[in-house]
């Protein structure tokens, strides 16, 4: 049996009190509250947590977030497969240009739009949550003003970013992700989507692996991860940005943005547009030509 901690916290520690509930949990996911400035964090855990040690982390995080110490909950969840139960709930989507469909579906796609076959699974990015959606449109933009030659798809999850980069432009698309299942996964769907010709997957830690530097510099960059990652890779991140080149930085909130924007910034990139979807932003930020 599976446990679910929860805590409904201001907006702005959302991200502290989900790092907090990290350290205690497999897994993490907030939520924003609609019509409110509240947002809902969950934390999973496969066995239950203590009291004491819910309490403690709490307590610590409200006082760095300079917030009243939260009331919490820790429930237990039914045996359920959720894998199975999201694919089943999963139904097709339209971002832009992109029309994302799970294996089962068996309607027609939209025409004019590009098709992508994708399963809810172990690996993130079917195109509900807003940073992927955002993402999407951003490429979908993007791909109304040029075309990309050598595009990276960096926390690649499922692949989803890099499987439309590759179905748009037809050109070789490195995936890369820090987890081998992810990393698994995006091949496979790659492989789903007969993609596999123009996708590449590597297992990497940001931009640790060779060939990500071999294989540089990058006429476009989609990172999908995490505000505090983002800024972390800013530096390596623009280094490996072409003269001319663009970025599509995701998975930051509105409060995140300027921490964003300004590490980027101070790397020589600017912004050129803002995409916001429930109250995530997505940033496509370019470096000028020499």
């Amino acid at each position: 049996m599976s446990w679910k901690l929860e805590v409904i916290v201001p907006a702005s520690a959302a991200e502290l009190f989900a790092e907090a509930i990290e350290s205690l949990c497999a897994a993490v996911a907030s939520f924003e509250i609609p019509d409110s400035s509240l947002w809902r964090v969950e934390g999973y855990a496969p066995d239950m947590p203590s009291h004491a040690d819910c309490a403690a982390i709490l307590a610590i995080a409200a006082v760095q977030a300079g917030v009243p110490e939260p009331e919490f909950s820790c429930v237990p969840l039914p045996n359920i497969d959720w894998v199975a139960e999201n694919q089943r709930t999963f139904q097709p989507l339209r971002a832009g240009r992109y029309f994302i469909r799970p294996s089962h579906f068996e309607g027609p796609t939209p025409f004019g739009a590009i098709g992508l076959t994708l399963d809810a699974g172990a690996a993130f990015g079917t195109g509900e949550h807003a940073t992927t959606k955002s993402c999407l449109l951003a490429l979908d933009w993007l791909a109304r003003c040029r075309r990309f030659e050598k595009p990276l798809d960096l926390g690649c999850g499922s692949g989803v970013l890099a499987l439309a980069m590759a179905a748009t432009w037809r050109r070789t698309v490195l995936a890369a992700d820090i987890d081998p299942q992810s990393v698994a996964v995006a091949r496979e769907n790659a492989q789903i989507n007969r993609l596999s010709l123009y996708v590449q997957t590597r297992c990497s830690n940001g931009f640790s692996d060779r060939e990500i530097h071999r294989t540089g510099p990058y006429d476009l960059i989609a990172a999908n991860i995490l505000a505090k990652p983002l800024v972390a890779l800013s530096r390596p991140l623009c280094q490996q940005v072409a003269p001319g080149g663009v970025v599509v930085l995701s998975g930051l909130l509105a409060h995140q943005e300027n921490a964003v924007r300004n590490a980027y910034g101070r790397q020589g990139l600017a912004l050129i547009r803002r995409i916001p979807v429930e109250g995530w932003h997505t940033l496509i930020m370019a470096r000028r030509r020499v």
